[in-house]
């Protein structure tokens, strides 16, 4: 089997996402997906990848990875390991369907055959376009269906956590402190800042009680004093984690924050491939080990990170606020590691737009994920995406 052309596939809708589809002699098609600076990973992609892919065996995922990373671009999650993720969730793919397992089979085998999910409370349009991470790319307004978990996290959150609890969901992850945070840098919090984005937590304890697991996201946008003031605050609520408060490019600072924290700290999406995660590891504050499939290296480089991490005795939680085919693969990567502890899911991106991209999608079912045992990741691009009239196609083809 040999790979015969490189394909990229975006839509300006979807300003985020960039799929890679590899195509082999055999007629075999792998798919691969990332998330942010999609035109940017797409020219990495034609200009760096695909050259060092045409005419490969896609079976020898370790010797294709290896090849792929350059001189630069390997420490973060930059454009390379961006694009790099991409192609080894789409390389997994291909390895599943040639052996005929799901992609959870083909990694080793699964560890269980459903795992817990929590709901990350983002709406319809969170982070839809290409501003990013941001308060004004929030998707707040009008609303696109009943679950606008957003904007119901921010003004009755105590009746979120009741419609969680009603579909067997226990879990559910908020962001309050953005709007305070983009406001001083992250330098400082009111007190009535601090007292409004407290509101939600005491909501949701008075109407559920502890029956309602709360993480924390902070998205890396505190300063050490303040995210410190934030914690001592959170501690009444017996919040479940405390997700990147401070950016991870210090984990000294991490290490000042631990003790003021009551919650385990949870980190990061942002890190990517294992010597990152060692080093996180390495702090003794780490409770949870995060990563992205597609922002870490892929599949190949999960696994070897949740190894690591349960040689810590660490469990890990894979991110998905992204796009279909990568919460897919991440649903996979999760039955398959015996440490995940816990898997994110968006109910208003599965419920919602992931249905206009894809073929098939995990099933969220009483607070818990399974897959089907179709052969790789079980899941296709609708075929009609391509002639949008906001598709942007490339292919690289042998000369």
């Amino acid at each position: 089997m040999k790979i015969t052309a490189v394909e990229t596939l975006r839509l300006g809708e979807f300003a985020n996402i960039v799929w890679i589809r590899l195509h082999t002699d055999e007629g075999l098609v792998g798919l691969g997906e990332t998330f942010m600076g999609a035109a940017a990973v797409e020219a990495y992609v034609h200009e760096t990848v695909a050259p060092r892919l045409l005419g490969r065996d896609p079976r020898q995922i370790e010797a294709i990875n290896r090849d792929l990373i350059g001189y630069l671009g390997w420490r973060g999650a930059g454009v390379e390991t961006r694009g790099n993720s991409a192609v080894d969730i789409a390389l997994w793919d291909l390895f599943g369907k040639t052996l005929g397992v799901p992609v959870s089979v083909a990694l080793g085998g699964r560890s269980r055959e459903r795992v817990r999910t929590y709901n990350t409370c983002a709406g319809y349009r969170y982070i839809r376009d290409a501003r990013a991470q941001a308060v004004a790319n929030w998707g707040t307004g009008e609303s696109e269906g009943p679950y606008e978990d957003l904007d119901a996290f921010l003004n009755n959150a105590d009746e979120l956590a009741l419609s969680l609890l009603e579909q067997g969901i226990t879990g559910m992850k908020i962001w309050p402190f953005d709007i305070a945070a983009e406001r001083t840098g992250g330098l400082d919090i009111s007190a009535e800042e601090l007292k409004r984005a407290l509101e939600p937590f005491e909501k949701i304890r008075k109407a559920v009680g502890e029956r309602m697991d709360i993480m924390v996201e902070f998205h890396s946008l505190w300063q050490l004093p303040a995210a410190q003031r934030i914690a001592r605050a959170l501690a009444p609520y017996d919040t479940f984690w405390h997700e990147d408060p401070v950016r991870m490019d210090s984990l000294e600072t991490l290490k000042a924050y631990a003790p003021h924290s009551r919650a385990m700290i949870c980190a990061s999406e942002t890190l990517a491939y294992p010597h990152a995660f060692r080093d996180y590891l390495a702090t003794g504050v780490a409770g949870v080990a995060m990563l992205d499939l597609s922002w870490c290296g892929g599949l190949s480089e999960a696994r070897k990170i949740a190894g690591m991490a349960e040689a810590h005795h660490i469990p890990v939680a894979p991110h998905d606020c992204t796009g279909p085919v990568v919460f897919m693969a991440s649903c996979h990567f999760s039955l398959h590691a015996r440490n995940a502890m816990i898997q994110e899911s968006v109910r208003a991106f599965y419920t919602g737009w992931y249905r206009e991209l894809v073929t098939d999608l995990p099933r969220v079912e009483r607070g818990e994920i399974t897959v089907s045992d179709a052969p790789g990741l079980g899941i296709e691009l609708l075929p009609d995406l391509a002639a949008r009239p906001d598709a942007v196609v490339r292919i690289s083809r042998p000369d």
